[in-house]
């Protein structure tokens, strides 16, 4: 099978298009992958400055939209489903992949396979985000950093479904027209006076919950926009600088920084995962949820797509087309 191996931690330059032999499913649902998802993590691992440091060379990749070639006895899918499915197991810049049952979910009727690419992830984030970490209330008010990424228009469209009023804050116009087309209510420039405006949109008050998958100067700022008893939530750091906070203005405001990390959080209760599935099919149902598709790049040109997410030139989500489908 063709795969994108790293081969060198330089970036996406250490990208090299390869032939491998393609993956045994042993317990696992296999998988003939049609798109596949290009995130951030993905960035970070060809860089070595992720978590997660697997041995090179490897298979970047945890985000795969395809159609289901086998799958173990028990499995909620079956062969020739169209799925979406997410690999803690990397994997996912290649024509095959292998990946746990559990972790795989039909794609609703209307997705195409770019849509479902990078959904498992951005979603099931924004989901854990909102709910599970930020204990999000009908009526309250949730400005969304980054609001023009993958992960922010997923918080968009999930925080809508839950009733939220939602404040998307982005870097230019354009980013703004993606962040309209997600269903933000409001749009700001976090070049202009986003904090006076939120402020004003608030009477004064701030936000309820404010999500941030930026860092840097934005969380400095986000802080001085919650409403006491708002919530901070910390969702990664793409400006770069990893942010300090010193407590005693927590304690002075009454307000939470709150870390959200999804995937590392299901090691510990994976039973989490068909909880936020369920909710978010009803969602996608309904039509609140419609994924925002950004560039689509061939399997050949996944460096390019990795440039385009450092960058930060990327709207929606930033797919790698792998096969026709």
């Amino acid at each position: 099978m063709r795969a994108l191996q790293l081969q060198r931690l330089d970036g996406p330059d250490g990208l090299a298009l390869v032939e491998l032999a393609e993956p045994e499913a042993q317990d696992a649902v296999l998988i003939d992958v049609v798109t596949a998802g290009v995130s951030f993590p993905d960035l970070l691992l060809t860089k070595g400055q992720y978590q997660l440091k697997p041995p090179l060379p490897f298979v970047p990749g945890v985000e795969v939209a395809g159609v289901v070639r086998s799958a173990p006895e028990g499995a909620a899918v079956k062969a020739g489903d169209r799925v979406m499915a997410f690999s803690f197991g990397l994997g996912g810049f290649a024509e095959v992949a292998a990946i746990p049952a559990e972790m795989v979910f039909r794609i609703p009727q209307r997705w195409s396979f770019e849509a479902a690419a990078g959904v498992v992830m951005n979603y099931h984030t924004a989901h854990f985000a909102l709910h599970r970490r930020g204990r999000l209330k009908a009526g309250e008010t949730v400005v969304v950093h980054g609001a023009a990424g993958g992960v922010g228009t997923a918080s968009i469209q999930v925080a809508r479904g839950a009733g939220a009023r939602v404040v998307a804050v982005v870097s230019d116009e354009r980013k703004a027209e993606v962040a309209r087309k997600a269903g933000a209510h409001e749009v700001l420039l976090s070049s202009g006076p986003w904090l006076t405006q939120l402020k004003e949109l608030t009477d004064g008050l701030g936000a309820n919950v404010v999500l941030d998958p930026v860092g840097g100067d934005i969380f400095d700022k986000s802080l001085k926009a919650l409403a006491p008893e708002g919530r901070l939530l910390v969702v990664g750091f793409a400006a770069g600088r990893i942010p300090e906070v010193a407590v005693n203005k927590l304690l002075l405001r009454n307000i939470d920084v709150v870390g959200v990390a999804w995937g590392g959080f299901l090691i510990h209760e994976p039973s989490l995962t068909p909880t936020i599935a369920k909710d978010l099919e009803a969602m996608a149902d309904q039509g609140v949820l419609e994924p925002v598709v950004g560039p689509v790049f061939p399997l050949e040109q996944g460096a390019q797509a990795l440039r385009e997410l450092d960058a930060r030139r990327a709207t929606g989500k930033v797919v790698l087309r792998v096969r026709e489908g």
